[in-house]
């Protein structure tokens, strides 16, 4: 059975969420869901970003593995900047997330 939550926000707030919302690309009650129970919400560009970032590592394997290792030194340089990127996305995005928490936190009576 689900239930109901309503409360009330200052217009800040409701624009801070608002902004979350476009984002994300949540709804109102997916964004509150996840932030209450402790859920990352990333961005779409992030998770946009992350998947190219696959993507390229996997077109970077298959070319190492069609090319028997012809490029290996160049696909693992490669690879090693992908990762590190992606790492370093994620990273951002976390401490983003956790400077968001701590201003709402701040700004609480």
């Amino acid at each position: 059975m689900t239930r109901r939550i309503t409360f009330r926000l200052s217009a800040s707030e409701h624009a801070q969420i608002s902004d979350d919302m476009a984002v994300c690309g949540l709804t109102v009650s997916s964004l509150a869901r996840k932030r209450l129970l402790g859920v990352r919400a990333a961005s779409r560009a992030d998770l946009a970003v992350l998947s190219e970032l696959r993507r390229l590592g996997g077109l970077l394997k298959h070319i190492h593995n069609e090319t028997r290792g012809g490029y290996s030194s160049l696909t693992a340089q490669a690879i090693k900047d992908l990762s590190a990127y992606a790492r370093a996305l994620t990273e951002k995005t976390k401490n983003t997330e956790k400077r968001r928490a701590a201003s709402q936190e701040d700004s609480e009576p």
